[in-house]
């Protein structure tokens, strides 16, 4: 017989299942269960996005494209990058990808060496670790705390660099906190970079869902930064467009490049259809985008007051669309209190140490999903906890 476990790869083998999705499967199993669990805008993809889809496809423009993408919508991710960011790219310098997720993946293989360091402050997003460790690069965690506002702090990246650290994984506007990181920010930050050969990875995939006052800013635009950076973004959670399944990395052209030739080999090129989708979605759909945004905040506010109001500290979110609050009151660890809040009042929510170990103690909830839809899960959580003695007189 086989024996499977010699035979596969150990680095695979190795890697931590997605929190996220053990949540998402079991919340499908149930009958009635309300899900706050995935990162899913709840809006359709805008009309004049999927209105250019359909007339290409009836124009039976369903080939492959170039590698690296069409040149017509590199030209327009770049006009996109300027007049959002102050970003100036060139074609040359823009890859298309499937999904941000690929491009996070190509930008570690291609700048990653075993033994390497890859600085991830957590929590985060779940693939970064997992695409360090398969690449033979070694995760070095910097844990961020509520009390700077779970942002990286220079002191705390400063700390973290040896001789061997390779990349920074900058993840802001961030999952799951919505934590922001704001101009002053960002200048310390590439303060402590500047004299050193440490690459960025900036995950700019919810730049668009800032609330406030605050433009987006990307660490691109600092000065010496964009020579060491590389920008990921996509069309997914701006656009309502997940199952379109499109992104794109921005950077260095030699990194670029480099990419370019990895992606060839594994992917060839991304969904034609969304491509000729993504260029009306960045040329023409800014007022949608603003509707989405306005909507993603009513709800924002609505979700931070009524957890607050239950007795579960949360942390104002200023980005991306999910809260993160501390469920310590309770007693209980975040994958108990996750896994019973599903089976006795079926909600399913994402314990916070899927994102790394400092987030125990706290969960995820998105608010990717219609006020109604909120109102009826929150009133299942609060009934969750006053029925275990849980809720503040």
């Amino acid at each position: 017989m086989m024996d499977y476990d010699k035979l596969m790869s150990k680095a695979a083998m190795d890697m931590r299942p997605s929190g996220i999705r053990k949540f998402f499967t079991l919340a499908a199993e149930m009958p009635n269960c309300i899900s706050l669990g995935v990162g899913e805008p709840d809006f359709r993809t805008p009309w004049a996005i999927r209105d250019t889809a359909i007339t290409s496809l009836e124009h039976g423009k369903t080939k492959y494209t170039a590698n690296a993408g069409m040149k017509d919508l590199r030209i327009e991710i770049t006009r996109y990058l300027k007049r959002r960011f102050s970003l100036d790219y060139n074609d040359k310098e823009v890859l298309v990808t499937v999904g941000g997720s690929e491009a996070i993946d190509m930008a570690i293989r291609a700048l990653v060496e075993p033994g390497e360091e890859v600085i991830i402050p957590e929590p985060c997003f779940v693939c970064y670790e997992p695409i360090t460790t398969l690449t033979g690069g070694v995760p070095v965690h910097i844990a961020t705390r509520e009390e700077n506002d779970f942002k990286l702090t220079a002191e705390d990246l400063k700390a973290a660099i040896t001789p061997r650290t390779k990349l920074l994984i900058l993840p802001y506007p961030n999952n799951p906190t919505g934590a922001v990181m704001d101009k002053k920010d960002l200048e310390k930050i590439a303060e402590v970079l500047k004299d050193t050969n440490i690459f960025v990875l900036s995950d700019e995939i919810y730049s668009e869902l800032i609330y406030g006052d605050q433009d987006p800013v990307s660490i691109a635009s600092f000065p010496g930064m964009r020579e060491r950076t590389i920008v990921v973004n996509g069309f997914s959670k701006t656009y309502a467009m997940t199952g379109w399944r499109l992104g794109y990395a921005a950077g260095p052209q030699p990194v670029i490049h480099l990419m370019t030739k990895i992606h060839q080999s594994c992917i060839m090129s991304a969904p034609t259809t969304s491509q000729y989708a993504a260029i009306t979605a960045l040329s023409s759909c800014d007022e949608a985008v603003e509707a989405m945004r306005n909507e993603y905040n009513k709800r924002r506010r609505l979700v931070v007051m009524r957890l607050n109001g239950m007795g579960l500290h949360t942390f104002d979110p200023k980005g991306a669309f999910y809260v993160f609050p501390s469920i310590q009151s309770t007693g209980l660890r975040s994958e108990e209190f996750c896994e019973r809040l599903l089976h006795e009042k079926s909600v399913a929510i994402i314990p916070g140490d899927a994102f790394g170990e400092c987030g125990e103690g706290f969960v995820r909830i998105s608010y990717a999903y219609s006020i109604d839809h909120l109102h009826t899960a929150l009133a299942r959580i609060e009934e969750f906890l006053r029925e275990n003695g849980w809720l503040p007189e």
